[in-house]
């Protein structure tokens, strides 16, 4: 790149909070800014904030996103000058970077080579380990032994853990080969997989680089993502607890551990501030004249580096190694998998911007995408990158239910609200929280697309602040409409071993899933919590009256029998809530002196009889047809109101099953009348760019299958029936 490219306007190849994110430090640094969108995308915020906006025809990535011709064209239409890729669809895809230069465009990224060396994860790891990183050996999917199992099938030419399945047996390894190439092909247009030794637990630990076009190569930071499902991280912080603690010991700091982030942290970690660049290539001194902060540190002059190197100082190096074999520039990052003792293994390089890049901009200071744009127009680098202060950590907030397998969600957000935001796409310069998120209120997540809602990222001076903070501020959140991971994090963040620095990869099946995924309230709060919902109902219905408003919902002048409201909670299934408004206040059936202090249509306060004395509660209440939801400092609740009689036609046989999300049936695995176990797949439905099985409630018979391949169903339709009671039907003795 020369001076002589400068950049007006970006199109940003990508949809959602990423383009978002992009298009805010556009606006910060003066560009212009265009939005590419499909047709389940036309009301998203990210085209709203564009200059300007074109439609790509179509509704799937394949057809929209994945399309090169079509973005190029729509980059030619806006007036565009450069493409950012963001991450995901495009970002890694050589042909797409040459496409976009010869276009005459600006590309936001690494050089085409870089990506065609990186982008093929078989071909990447040769050359790594022929530089003398530490690499897993791969291995061939048709030549994986019993002894070498269990296996992990990665796609080869993207991430974000598409394409990938844990092999335990030989048996299973064509079938889960087939479905990873499936999972590839339509994530990131290349079936290519490929098989490595799969470690139960280890450590995922990152090193983001940033390197220009003059030979300044820096490593930045790095980050720790070991907490994840289905291979996709859902946790991330930096700095890593495990560098920390490897580092401290090595110090001398080994009584200490678990003091993550603290100013007990390795290498005179400096607990809190935003960093600054020390272009001069000295390293920046603590506010007490103490030792320099840890992190980054450049090609050129590396400060404060012992002679025989931590892990830190390893990591760097390696990292650095990488991106100096490919004459690499731009924004990357370079994946490792370690060890409790410290040794690392390379897993990948990302030749893009990370999901989590925003919990290295929080503790160095940097705005990585106004490097980015800076690099693309042949900036240079000071030769001292800036040293990480402080401690973040961003949570990926999903539409799915982690306690049935990870379910993903679609639908409506009726409401997203997280409190104490600080700033949003923006760098943290105090403790406090940011906010990435890709929906507003009335958002739809679509099918299509992976079901991501937003990132929260807190900072703090050190990491048990910062999760604090961030576990706080999740349970207040405002999110209605669908079910999240919301309380997952919550308990993730508060959970003693994630406080103590032990984490891996393991965190989930370690510490129990289902108990993670526990609703964060307690079951009497939930009583209380629908207490408070029927008494904002009756509000709402004396508001709408015509006659005598001011008088109680079912008020008598002599006793009679109670109102009565049905609702079903998602998790502890049908609650009633008997009460009756008297003379004297109102009686709620089993919550003996419970007082109504106050009930509009959104907002009730009870005081709550306790040992020593009432306590006053209040409970923020909205109602979004049928679905009702309550947030309260005890934790948040979502019931669906019952009606008062139910309608024949919405009854279900039993044994249906349901769709549980909108999807494309893929594939069908067993036929009508054959007999199947629980837990058995029935068909395969195709949603968000992952598979999911649709498995036998129990053992029968399948008596029906309403849908065939290729077929679009809607949530909630049947799919099929299995029939309990079918396998004895022609049983001696059951004769009619």
């Amino acid at each position: 790149m020369t001076q002589s490219q400068l950049i007006t306007s970006v199109l940003v190849a990508n949809r959602g909070e990423i383009a978002r994110r992009v298009f805010a430090t556009c606006r910060r640094m003066g560009l212009g800014t265009v939005a590419v969108y499909s047709d389940a995308d036309a009301e998203s915020p990210h085209v709203a904030e564009a200059d300007a906006a074109v439609r790509l025809p179509g509704n799937t990535p394949a057809e929209t996103y994945l399309r090169a011709d079509l973005i190029l064209a729509a980059a030619q239409a806006a007036g565009a000058d450069a493409v950012h890729p963001g991450y995901g669809f495009l970002s890694e895809n050589a042909e797409f970077a040459r496409a976009v230069q010869a276009a005459g465009l600006v590309w936001i990224g690494p050089p085409v080579t870089a990506i065609e060396e990186m982008g093929s994860k078989v071909a990447a790891k040769k050359m790594m380990d022929a530089a003398g990183v530490p690499v897993l050996a791969e291995l061939d999917p048709g030549e994986v032994t019993e002894g070498q199992l269990p296996v992990l099938i990665k796609a080869s030419a993207g991430g974000g853990g598409r394409g990938m399945r844990v092999v335990r047996t030989l048996a299973e390894l064509p079938e889960q080969l087939a479905g990873a190439r499936r999972e590839a092909e339509s994530a990131f247009g290349d079936p290519t997989v490929f098989c490595e030794r799969y470690l139960e637990t280890g450590r995922h630990i990152e090193v983001q680089v940033m390197a220009d076009s003059h030979g300044t190569i820096w490593a930045v930071g790095e980050r720790e993502c070991s907490i994840q499902r289905r291979h996709q991280k859902v946790v991330e912080e930096a700095p890593s607890p495990l560098v920390e603690h490897i580092d401290a010991a090595r110090s001398g700091d080994s009584h200490q551990p678990h003091l993550v982030g603290s100013a007990a942290g390795a290498q005179g970690h400096v607990p809190y501030g935003p960093a600054e660049s020390t272009p001069t290539g000295e390293a920046d001194s603590g506010a007490d004249g103490g030792a320099p902060a840890v992190g980054g540190d450049g090609h050129r002059a590396v400060a404060g580096t012992p002679a025989d190197g931590g892990m830190r100082d390893r990591l760097y190096a390696a990292a650095r190694q990488a991106a100096g074999a490919i004459g690499y520039t731009g924004a990357g990052t370079v994946e490792f998998l370690a060890d409790e003792s410290g040794e690392f293994f390379f897993l990948e390089m990302n030749t893009r911007l990370q999901v989590e890049h925003p919990v290295t901009e929080c503790t160095t200071g940097l705005d990585l995408v106004q490097l980015q744009l800076e690099i693309a127009q042949g900036a240079q680098l000071p030769a001292q990158a800036p040293r990480m202060r402080g401690h973040s950590i961003e949570v990926r907030l999903y539409a799915e239910d982690p306690a049935q397998d990870w379910q993903p969600q679609s639908g409506t957000v009726q409401c997203i609200e997280i409190p104490s935001v600080a700033t949003e796409f923006d760098l943290l310069e105090r403790p406090g929280l940011r906010l990435d998120s890709g929906v507003a209120d009335g958002s739809v997540v679509s099918v299509h697309y992976d079901p991501m809602l937003a990132k929260v990222i807190s900072y703090g001076r050190t990491r048990d602040e910062a999760a604090r903070l961030l576990a706080g501020a999740l349970q207040r959140a405002r999110i209605h409409g669908l079910v999240t991971n919301r309380d997952l994090l919550v308990r993730v963040l508060r959970h003693p071993a994630f406080l103590a620095g032990d984490t891996d990869t393991a965190f989930f099946a370690t510490h129990g899933l289902g108990t993670l995924s526990e609703p964060l309230v307690s079951p009497d709060d939930e009583k209380l919590s629908i207490v408070a919902a029927a008494f904002a109902e009756s509000a709402a219905n004396r508001a709408r009256a015509t006659v005598v408003a001011g008088v109680p919902s079912g008020w008598r002048n002599l006793p009679s029998q109670s109102q009565r409201k049905s609702y079903e909670s998602r998790t502890s299934g049908p609650h009633e809530v008997d009460y009756r408004f008297t003379r004297t206040g109102v009686t709620v059936a089993g919550f003996a002196g419970l007082e109504l202090i106050s009930a509009t249509p959104d907002q009730v306060i009870l005081a709550v009889p306790g040992a020593d004395g009432p306590v006053r509660r209040q409970f923020a209440v909205a109602r979004y047809d049928d679905l009702v939801c309550v947030d309260s400092a005890l934790g948040p609740v979502t019931v669906r109101r019952l009606p008062r009689f139910t309608d024949p036609a919405d009854q279900v046989a039993t044994g249906s099953l349901l769709a549980p999300m909108p999807g494309s049936v893929i594939r069908l695995g067993a036929e009508v009348g054959s007999t199947v176990s629980a837990g058995q797949p029935i068909l395969w439905l195709e949603a968000m760019k992952m598979e999911h099985t649709i498995a036998a409630p129990a053992d029968g018979v399948l008596s029906a299958v309403d849908v065939e391949v290729g077929q679009q169903v809607d949530v909630g339709a049947v799919l099929a029936v299995v029939d309990p009671a079918a396998e004895n039907h022609e049983q001696p003795g059951n004769q009619e």
